[in-house]
């Protein structure tokens, strides 16, 4: 009875984290889940604390992404990115549209998914308003998929790949063969299909006299610490070193030069922060946790190792299928704690891990709450007065997602 407890605490917390209903913060129901598992006994004190330990490194993450993406806007280093990019783009949406593509691979591969959202959702609603874009939507579609579509270029690129390997992270010697091919066909396919899916918003007019503001000593202080940000978190991934507290030291140092330098008020900085993602993070890991007592990670690793011997091939398709799927059921960040305890618990060919880990983070591009990642991009779109519905989304990713998911996991084969 107590782990049927557990799984009927677990669903409705991560159906409220999912559906918002009431429009109640998503962090609300992930805290209210964990705590109802704590107080009911399902769970201990020390075994919700242990969870949450389990998270330390995604908290030091986002806190240092997020200080960056919050230092730089205040500093609007992203209406100066856009003016520029604007100018570029000549007069043509579609050029716009494909500039802004290009910039997203590259925030995402190097400074990861979380940090598409919150960083570059910013600069492209300053771009649309640069460019006097009446339809700004298919150009803030990007930064939701490609955030996840190129979320497994490199293991920096989204704090996702952490969880899946946990201590066992692959050097980038060995994760650039595996990846590479995979990463150009979800990224490539990912643009073309999306790409034509707007196709028709993308014939508006857009400005072509592009006004380009100063960029202030702060705004080049902040483009300094991103730039150092991505070569600190390379380094750090070449000597498998964890990610969470560089990331962290380097946001924290950017925002304080910025801060003395234009001697502001942190207030100003720290107020604009959407904290809340860290109390969601924490109780979605304490709900991992208490799933865990149920025998779930033992199941599924029985159920991995019977396939496998019946057929690596079947295996490695129908991994990365249920995984996608089960990301967008669940959020991929609590399926990617219960996958990575699993893929740890057994012995696979190194295939299968990787059908599991594309399914992590490609499939997400299926709905909203895939991945925290899309979550970070609505917090975004709220600040900016944007909001699109979950089926809207919806039936834009299921053609998105699924083609890009099947092209990505055909690619491991070659």
């Amino acid at each position: 009875m107590a782990h049927l407890f557990i799984w009927i605490i677990s669903f409705l917390a991560i159906a409220g984290v999912i559906i918002r209903p009431f429009k109640v913060p998503e962090f609300i129901w992930a805290l209210a889940g964990a705590i109802l598992l704590i107080a009911t006994k399902l769970i201990s004190p020390s075994e919700g604390l242990s969870g949450i330990n389990n998270g330390t490194d995604v908290y030091l993450f986002l806190t240092g992404m997020m200080l960056l993406a919050e230092t730089a806007r205040e500093e609007k280093l992203f209406d100066w990115l856009a003016a520029h990019a604007t100018r570029q783009a000549k007069g043509s949406a579609g050029r716009l549209f494909l500039l802004i593509y290009l910039v997203g691979i590259l925030v995402t591969a190097f400074l990861s998914n979380d940090a598409t959202a919150v960083v570059l959702t910013p600069a492209v609603a300053a771009a649309a308003k640069a460019a006097k874009v009446n339809k700004p939507l298919p150009f803030l579609l990007i930064c939701a998929f490609i955030a996840n579509a190129a979320s497994f270029v490199l293991p920096i690129s989204n704090p996702a790949n952490l969880v899946i390997y946990g201590s066992h992270m692959p050097s980038l010697l060995h994760w650039l063969p595996t990846y590479i091919l995979p990463s150009i066909a979800a990224i490539t396919v990912t643009y073309f299909v999306l790409r034509y899916t707007q196709r028709h918003e993308l014939k508006q007019p857009i400005a072509t006299e592009i006004e380009i503001p100063a960029l202030s000593q702060g705004g080049k202080t902040a483009i300094v610490g991103i730039i150092a940000t991505a070569l600190i978190l390379l380094a750090a991934s070449a000597f498998d070193v964890q990610l969470g507290l560089p990331t962290a030291i380097t946001g924290v140092l950017t925002s304080a030069i910025v801060i003395l330098r234009a001697k502001k008020n942190p207030w100003s900085v720290v107020k604009g922060i959407s904290w809340s993602v860290l109390p969601l993070v924490a109780g979605l890991f304490v709900i991992v946790e208490a799933l865990d007592k149920t025998g779930i990670t033992h199941t599924l690793a029985a159920l991995l190792e019977q396939g496998t011997a019946n057929s690596v091939t079947d295996t490695t398709w129908s991994s990365g299928l249920i995984i996608a799927v089960a990301s967008n059921l669940m959020n991929n960040l609590p399926v990617g704690l219960i996958a990575g305890n699993v893929l740890q618990a057994v012995h696979i060919p190194e295939i299968i891990k990787s059908a599991v880990l594309i399914g992590i983070d490609l499939g997400p591009n299926l709905s909203i709450t895939g991945s925290l990642a899309t979550i970070l991009w609505l917090v975004a779109l709220r600040r900016e007065g944007i909001s699109i519905s979950a089926w809207v989304f919806l039936k834009l990713g299921v053609l998105v997602m699924t083609t890009a998911l099947v092209c990505a996991i055909a690619a491991l084969w070659v």
